[in-house]
Parts: C-alpha cells; sequence; structure tokens
C-alpha cells in the first residue's frame, strides 16, 4: 500500500507539473533505480514516442545534456541521491533536430519514515528565450561598458553582472559581498554600495578605484534609481556603472590647459616655427635637388668627355713633349675633378645620391684614413682618432662617409689658421624616444662621429645657416659652401642626423649620427693590382650609351684595354645586337637614363635573353631607376660618372671577374 501511495502521489505531483506548463516530467524510483518520464520530456530528448511512462535506465537522464553541463548535473542529482531536497538547476540540452536549448530544472526528492530519499520527482522549463535575451543584455553590456546591479537594503551581498565585475576587476560571479566592492573604492571616497542603512540622497557618483586585478586606477560612474520597497521598511538600489576614466583624464587635460594657456601658446608658436623652418629647408632642399637633379646627367656626360679626353692625353705624352702641356692637362684635370665634385656635393645635399649602403666598422675605417687626413691636414694641426674597438657596426656608404669626414675635418683646419688639435672619435650611443626630437632621429641605436677643433668657432647666428648650399664664411675663392650641406644630406639619405655645437672662440664641435647595423662588416678587400687590368678579345663587352660622345670614349677605351666591343646607341638597337651575337656577351655597360627604353628596363631584357649576363650602370644622375629612398638596389653594380681610364678599367676587370 505504501508503494502505491507513493506512486499516486508522483502520479498528482507530474500531473501539476505538467499542467503549470512545463516542457517535460520526471519521475525517478530510487528505490527501483528506474526514471519514468511524460510524453513532452521523451521527445525533447528524442527517447521516442512509446517511451513515455515506460521504465527506462536513470542514464537516460543525462543522454540530451550537453557535454560541457554534463558532468556538473551528474554531481547535482547525486546530492539529490544521497537526500538532498531540492532541485534547481540551469542546463543546456540537444534536441533531437540539433537545437541547443536551455532548460531549468526544478524538483525535490520524497523522503521515507526514515528520512532516506525514495523518489526524485521534477519538471523541465524551457527557458531558452530567457537566456537568449540574457547573453544579449550581457553582450549589449559589455560592449558598451555597461555593468549592472541590485542591492536590498540590510543585505551583505549585491547581485551583479559579468561587466560589473570585469570593471572593478573582480573575478566573474552572479553575486558579490558588499565588503568585496567597497575594498576596490580608493580610501577617500565615499563607499559605491551604502553600509551604513542610510538611503543616498543620489545614486548618481562617480568614484576613483584601484581594481583588483591589474592594480590600476580608473574612475567609474554610477547612476541609477533608490526605490522604497512596498511595506516601507528598506530600499532597493538599482543601477548601472561605467568607465568614465578617458573623461577625467580629458578633464585633468584641459584643467591644466586652462592654467598654463599663455605658456602653450607659446610648449605651440615655438612648435609652429619650428615646422615653419623644417618646411623651408624641406623645400630648399627640393629646390636644389630639381636644380641638380637638372643638370647633373648632361653635366657630368660632359665631364666623362672632357676627363677621358685629357685623361687619354695625359696618357699620350712622352718625355719630349713640352712640359707646359702637361702642366695644362694636369690643371684641365684637376678643374674637371672639381667640378665633378661639386656636382656630387648638390646631389649629396638634396638627398639624390646613389647610396651603396654597407656594414662598416667605424674604427677600421678611420684608421684606414689616418695617412690621408695627415696628408690633407697641416702640420700646425694636432690629429688625434678616438675609436675603441667596442663601437659598433653602422649602416652607410663607406666611400660616402670617408668624404664627409674628410669634409669636416678640413673645415676644421680651416677654422685653425694659426694651428690647433682636431679630435676625430667614435661611441655608442642609445637614442631614447624623449631625446628623438633634440637628436633629429628616431629612437634606437646610433654610432656617434665626432669631429672637434678648437678653432675660431661660429656665433648663433651662422648656426643657422651652416647646412644651407652655397653659404660660407670662407673669402671668395677659398669654399664652396656645400661641405657641410653634402655631410648634412648624406646623413639624413643614410637615416641618421647631424649636430653641431659652437661658440665664438672656443672652437666647433660636429656629431654625425649613423644607425647601428645587424650585420657584420665585411673583411677588407685586397689592395688594387698596380697594373692596368687589361682585358681579352675573347671578351665581348656591349656598350649602351645615346651620348655619342660618351660612348665614343667608353669603346675606345675598352677597345684600347684589349676587349672586343660592341656598341648602340639605344635599348632596341642593343637587344637586336645581343640576339644576334655569335658567342655570348660577358658584359653589358648601359648608362641609365636613355630615352623610350631605360637602363634598368634593358638590363631586364636582356638577362630574359642571356640570364647569366653581368651589368654595369653608368650615370651621373640615377634618379629611382636603380635606387630606391636613395639607395641602389641590391646587387647593382654603378660606375658614377664622370668616370676616368683606370676607373673604367678596374670595375670591367672587377665585375668580369668576380663571374
Amino acid at each position: 500500500m505504501a508503494d502505491e501511495a507513493i506512486i499516486g502521489n508522483a502520479d498528482q505531483l507530474r500531473a501539476v507539473l505538467a499542467a503549470a506548463g512545463a516542457s517535460g516530467a520526471w519521475d525517478w524510483d530510487i528505490v527501483r533505480d528506474r526514471l519514468t518520464v511524460d510524453a513532452r520530456f521523451a521527445e525533447l530528448y528524442g527517447l521516442g514516442a512509446d517511451a513515455a511512462d515506460q521504465p527506462l535506465p536513470t542514464a537516460a537522464f543525462f543522454r540530451a545534456i550537453h557535454p560541457e553541463d554534463r558532468a556538473r548535473i551528474r554531481i547535482a542529482v547525486a546530492g539529490m541521491l544521497a537526500g538532498s531536497e531540492f532541485f534547481s538547476k540551469e542546463f543546456r540540452i540537444i534536441a533531437p533536430d540539433g537545437a541547443i536549448l536551455w532548460m531549468h530544472g526544478r524538483g525535490r526528492s520524497q523522503l521515507d519514515d526514515q528520512d532516506e530519499p525514495i523518489r526524485f520527482t521534477g519538471l523541465l522549463v524551457d527557458v531558452t528565450d530567457r537566456k537568449r535575451t540574457e547573453e544579449r543584455l550581457r553582450i549589449a553590456q559589455s560592449a558598451g561598458g555597461i555593468g549592472t546591479f541590485e542591492y536590498r537594503d540590510g543585505f551583505a551581498t549585491v547581485s551583479v553582472s559579468s561587466e560589473f565585475c570585469r570593471l572593478l576587476g573582480l573575478h566573474p560571479a552572479d553575486r558579490l559581498p558588499v565588503r568585496t566592492i567597497n575594498a576596490v573604492v580608493c580610501e577617500d571616497e565615499e563607499p559605491l554600495i551604502p553600509e551604513d542603512g542610510a538611503e543616498p540622497a543620489s545614486i548618481d557618483s562617480v568614484f576613483r578605484i584601484r581594481r583588483s586585478d591589474d592594480g590600476a586606477d580608473r574612475w567609474i560612474a554610477r547612476r541609477g534609481e533608490a526605490m522604497r520597497d512596498s511595506e516601507g521598511s528598506g530600499y532597493r538600489l538599482l543601477g548601472v556603472i561605467y568607465d568614465v576614466t578617458d573623461a577625467k583624464l580629458q578633464e585633468t587635460r584641459l584643467r591644466e590647459l586652462n592654467d598654463t594657456l599663455e605658456q602653450r601658446v607659446a610648449q605651440e608658436i615655438d612648435e609652429r616655427l619650428r615646422a615653419e623652418d623644417a618646411l623651408r629647408q624641406a623645400q630648399k632642399m627640393e629646390a636644389v635637388g630639381q636644380l641638380t637633379g637638372g643638370i647633373a646627367h648632361d653635366f657630368n656626360n660632359l665631364l666623362t668627355i672632357i676627363t677621358g679626353s685629357v685623361d687619354m692625353a695625359l696618357r699620350r705624352l712622352d718625355n719630349s713633349a713640352d712640359p707646359r702641356v702637361g702642366r695644362a692637362l694636369d690643371n684641365a684635370m684637376r678643374g674637371a675633378e672639381r667640378a665633378a665634385a661639386l656636382t656630387q656635393r648638390l646631389l649629396a645635399f638634396s638627398r639624390r645620391q646613389p647610396l651603396d649602403p654597407r656594414a662598416v666598422e667605424v674604427p677600421r675605417l678611420l684608421a684606414g684614413m689616418s695617412d690621408l687626413l695627415t696628408r690633407t691636414i697641416t702640420e700646425a694641426v694636432a690629429i688625434a682618432i678616438e675609436a675603441p674597438d667596442d663601437v659598433w657596426t653602422i649602416e652607410a656608404d663607406p666611400h660616402q662617409l670617408e668624404n664627409a669626414i674628410l669634409n669636416l675635418a678640413v673645415n676644421a683646419r680651416d677654422a685653425m689658421p694659426q694651428g690647433g688639435s682636431l679630435t676625430i672619435a667614435a661611441g655608442n650611443r642609445q637614442v631614447a624616444a624623449h631625446q628623438s626630437d633634440e637628436s633629429h632621429v628616431s629612437p634606437g641605436d646610433y654610432v656617434a662621429i665626432t669631429v672637434s677643433d678648437n678653432g675660431t668657432g661660429m656665433d648663433a647666428d651662422t648656426l643657422t645657416k651652416v647646412f644651407d648650399p652655397f653659404f660660407t664664411t670662407k673669402e671668395v675663392g677659398k669654399g664652396t659652401g656645400l661641405g657641410l650641406s653634402m655631410v648634412y644630406g648624406f646623413a639624413k639619405q643614410s637615416g641618421g642626423s647631424v649636430l653641431i655645437d659652437s661658440a665664438l672662440g672656443e672652437g666647433t664641435t660636429v656629431t654625425l649620427l649613423l644607425m647601428r647595423s645587424v650585420q657584420s662588416a665585411e673583411p677588407p678587400a685586397d689592395a688594387m693590382d698596380e697594373r692596368e687590368p687589361f682585358g681579352s678579345a675573347s671578351e665581348t663587352i656591349l656598350v649602351v650609351e645615346d651620348d655619342d660622345d660618351v660612348r665614343a670614349y667608353t669603346v675606345g677605351t675598352l677597345r684600347e684595354l684589349g676587349y672586343r666591343v660592341v656598341e648602340a646607341h639605344d635599348g632596341a638597337s642593343a637587344l637586336a645586337l645581343l640576339d644576334k651575337q655569335d658567342q655570348p656577351i660577358k658584359l653589358l655597360i648601359t648608362d641609365v637614363v636613355m630615352p623610350r627604353m631605360s637602363g634598368s628596363e634593358l638590363a631586364a631584357a636582356a638577362r630574359a635573353r642571356q640570364p647569366r649576363l653581368r651589368i654595369l650602370y653608368t650615370s651621373g644622375y640615377p634618379r629611382d631607376a636603380i635606387m630606391r629612398d636613395g639607395r641602389l638596389d641590391s646587387g647593382v653594380e654603378l660606375l658614377a660618372k664622370p668616370f676616368t681610364f683606370r676607373s673604367l678599367a678596374e670595375r670591367v676587370r672587377e665585375i668580369i671577374d668576380k663571374g
């Protein structure tokens, strides 16, 4: 009779639960270890229509529960089987069609006279819509950075959202102790949740907090309503919190700006003047660059013809010639070389010279310049070179770096007409972010090469003009005014900078800042053979040059050296000759800037026909045809115009032998 009573009670309970609009009901007979479910439960779990009201293995209760929730629900059910009285859990199930639904399982156990559990009954309520609404609300709160809370007067805990916890740097939870919340509020602030029982006059306030997880100081705004309970015995706080740190910082900055407005208008006028100076300098450089670029190509072609012709005449003079002829030719050569140097300095200042940067060991480079500096600087000037072995390797064009150092040394010499001391030193320097504006370079590792003298020095007005092209303090005919301009352009084109410090009567220090290289320097090249590097008739060279006179000089020089030479005045003719040759071309020598087809375009077409063809470009101003950001493309070989008999001979032999 007891069993029948229990079964009857269970049937009545299931009927009540089903009438409550549940999605399914179950009856777990703990004593017999069997499970019965109604038709809706069976359909929801995919147990089949005939499973309703039929004894099932108790494991069927967990069959449709989502794998991520199954262990948690097993633990809760085990508690019911062990004597717990109430069951209330939310979990996901996987419906027969694959849909994931949220269920709220609510149940209770029935106990016998010995308080032992004998039956576990309950129902499932579909809360999917509510959970989705909560999820949308959670996402909206998270996206908007808004946390919600609800507090009842007199309670020790607060209902909170996950975003509320995140904003305060607390571990996510549904409820938090009041003391835990108020513990993150800074000491000089009122509590975020009232603790004295007094209803706050206004819930709208701003708090400074120190987040619990990362210790960051933040500003949090609280907004909401305080409502009296219906019985009038207490109140509830319903509200939200959100981060207003950025707004507070902006407010502080605005206040500081207002407090120091006059000063700021002045950290602003100075900045604008510096920007205007930089703009004028950039415009000046661009104008010089356009001017130089416009004349460099044609001017260096003319100088190639002049220096080549003078060089050829000098080589053909014998001992019986009038010595005045030799002196005249020497003077002509020096004049042409000075003209070439002038054009090169203009290109350097306007950052249009082709650089061939490589890893350079500064101590080795300075040691190699020692003899040159000694010959260039008068004996009245004592020279000291200080470059310890631990100086970093830099990334720079070694030849242009030597020219820059030599220019600075010559300037220092000229500033000490009565003699003095000249010091060239190198050392490592790290430029931090706050120093980059002063150094005019990006933060990073650099090598500082300083050239210091104790000569006449310069006043402040002169210092503002020292890098201007053609500006000089020397007498007419004593200088071009392009020495420091060239150094400035070289440093900037190399990714570095030039700093200058000087005072009248105290001397001058010029500092070259050049970027540290991550690569090792190449070993020093072997000394060049003093004999002229001749060729042979078995080595064919194709010369392409649109200037007839330059082409004639180049071809004549190569034939004199013993090479077999074919020539063309443009790219199309060169390709036709290349196709007709019965023996491979050893080397293609081509001008960079030519009409219709540039030298780089010709080289690409020629290598498509003869992949291993070696290329030597010649140019007085290559523009961007074979350069990127002022640097020669990788693997490019360039012989700058004007070139001499020996420089052409040595470079051609070097490239052919390299293959």
